[in-house]
């Protein structure tokens, strides 16, 4: 035998540096995709959270406002807007005191420490930076997209505007809108 004899090489185990990067890099890709997914979904939750929130609260105004007339009892259709003797929500009895003293709607907000308001005109405790605004437009009989002047039509349209302006928030953001032709 002769002193060279050929060993054979031993054959490699594992992976190399390339093949290890590699697959670091597609599983670090799946995992960042998976916690992007995730965020979005929890981005959008919010987002049908606050749609759900913003729906309910202007059909609590809805039902606040369902069995009342168009004008008050007394003194008819002479005057648009809250009467002299109604002070607050709970003296309002009909629709046209909801367009506010001056005939452009009216706010209730957790800023302005009178809402939002349940169908019962109590406020909704832990709704911070929710409104309600509410504004009713008078409408033509023969067209309910076509916004008269106060006190034109008997027709009544009752829109309710739905904001939140989170914490961080410099402007209130518009979540919803609820609308809806009187009924009495």
């Amino acid at each position: 035998m002769s002193s060279h004899q050929r060993q054979p090489v031993p054959s490699r185990r594992g992976f190399t540096l390339i093949e290890a990067a590699v697959a670091t890099i597609i599983v670090a890709t799946g995992v960042l995709g998976m916690v992007a997914a995730q965020q979005a979904w929890h981005r959008q939750n919010a987002w049908a959270e606050r749609a759900a929130i913003g729906t309910r609260l202007g059909n609590e105004i809805r039902e606040m406002t369902f069995n009342i007339g168009r004008h008050d009892p007394v003194t008819g259709a002479s005057t648009w807007g809250p009467e002299a003797n109604e002070f607050s929500i709970f003296d309002y009895d009909d629709l046209d005191d909801f367009d506010g003293l001056d005939g452009e709607g009216l706010v209730l907000s957790d800023d302005l420490g009178n809402g939002p308001l349940n169908a019962l005109r109590e406020v909704i405790p832990g709704m911070d930076g929710w409104s309600q605004e509410i504004r009713v437009h008078n409408i033509d009989p023969t067209n309910v997209n076509l916004d008269l002047f106060d006190g034109a039509s008997d027709m009544m349209r009752v829109e309710v505007i739905i904001s939140w302006q989170g914490a961080a928030g410099s402007e209130p953001i518009g979540v919803t809108r609820v609308d809806w032709i009187a009924p009495n």
